[in-house]
């Protein structure tokens, strides 16, 4: 009788501590700009089930994903990398890995995680599982001249495309070897300030701040170089003053076309996928922030810089107009769809809320708090390249 009391006792207490069952591909992190925090959210209840503090300065925060959507890295401003599990809702390693610091990438095979960074100009990159330092390579363009990191994005064979904002140039460096990584070296143009990489992780593309036009790079044929598109899209108007940098991470690639900002212009410029000519340009409300594709590509939605960053817009990529003006909330700064696209979870900053879309009614399903939030990622974004 003893002996099964014991047990009991036992299983129960057992019981007690056990965590919450639950799996990954539903979850999703919230990032709290202001306040060091991040919430972390289920996108099937719709609300948050945990909130984490002590990640240092995230005003300009991004998130990647371990490969079974466990783990969480956190990028943050100050330099720090924070892993996070999910579903012990627990910071398991931080370091703080550089001064000044904007976003990172996982390798294709998940083993290895690299930050990008202005002061030291240059990448890092760590062991995905314990985030020892492996190796580095400083953007280094010219003699004693160092670049800030822009646009990082991961390539097939473990590697990464990155821009140097001051270096007018695209490095590519493959970390098959993690601890000698070889780097090539691509010309792009005036101020690249963001990249990204297509869905099946081909094509390169920067973005270039100081003149109109996209340097575009073949990743499959690196030995042709990079080529410029869209150049002069601009010409003889005048250039509005940017507000807020666009976000070319925030892209869309939709029913075989590309969806781009314009840098300081009210417009969404429409490229052919396989040209990479422009073959339309869509007049929206504001300076884009992101343009993003509903998973399914038939919606593309649109936020903007102040002072219009109230306001989201929704493009019908059949039609090519937009078809619906939104006024969610106050500084509109991020945009998430779940995996599959039926919501869209926007992120409020001045109202401290996270909101909730249905993507077919455009009605508002629902609303959190948060405080000051910003970006927002899924777990879906573990199984994507470039993401």
């Amino acid at each position: 009788m003893r002996r099964m009391l014991f047990l009991l006792s036992f299983l129960l207490l057992a019981g007690c501590a056990a965590p919450t069952l639950r799996g990954t591909g539903d979850l999703g992190v919230v990032i709290e700009r202001g306040s060091g925090h991040v919430t972390l959210v289920d996108t099937t209840q719709r609300q948050p089930y945990a909130r984490i503090g002590g990640l240092g300065d995230l005003s300009h925060a991004s998130v990647v994903f371990s490969r079974d959507g466990r783990h969480a890295y956190v990028f943050g401003r100050d330099g720090g990398l924070t892993q996070i599990d999910l579903l012990q809702a627990t910071i398991v390693r931080r370091v703080l890995q550089s001064g000044n610091a904007i976003g990172g990438s996982i390798s294709q095979d998940g083993r290895i995680v690299v930050a990008q960074n202005y002061t030291p100009g240059g990448i890092k990159a760590f062991d995905a599982g314990t985030l020892e330092l492996l190796s580095e390579v400083p953007a280094e363009y010219a003699p004693g001249s160092f670049s800030k990191v822009v646009g990082l994005a991961d390539l097939s064979g473990n590697r990464f495309a990155y821009a140097l904002f001051e270096g007018g140039e695209i490095w590519v460096s493959d970390l098959s070897d993690p601890r000698r990584p070889q780097t090539q070296r691509f010309a792009a143009g005036l101020q690249p300030y963001d990249g990204l990489v297509t869905p099946d992780g081909r094509y390169y593309l920067a973005g270039l701040f100081g003149e109109d036009g996209v340097a575009l790079l073949d990743t499959w044929l690196p030995e042709q170089g990079s080529r410029r598109i869209l150049q002069g899209y601009g010409r003889g108007q005048e250039k509005l003053p940017v507000f807020k940098m666009p976000h070319l991470r925030g892209w869309s690639m939709a029913q075989g076309r590309a969806y781009l900002p314009a840098i300081g212009r009210h417009e969404v410029l429409v490229v052919d996928g396989g040209t990479w000519q422009e073959v339309g340009r869509i007049p929206v409300k504001g300076q884009p922030v992101f343009v993003m594709a509903r998973p399914d590509g038939r919606q593309v939605w649109v936020n903007y810089a102040f002072p219009d960053n109230g306001w989201v817009e929704v493009i019908d990529t059949l039609s090519g107009k937009v078809v619906q003006t939104l006024e969610p909330g106050r500084a509109i700064l991020h945009m998430e769809f779940t995996p599959r696209g039926e919501h869209v979870w926007l992120s409020a900053r001045d109202d401290n809320k996270v909101l909730i879309y249905d993507t077919a009614r455009f009605a508002k399903i629902g609303e959190f708090p948060a405080q000051a939030p910003s970006g927002i990622f899924f777990t879906s974004r573990a199984a994507r390249t470039g993401f």
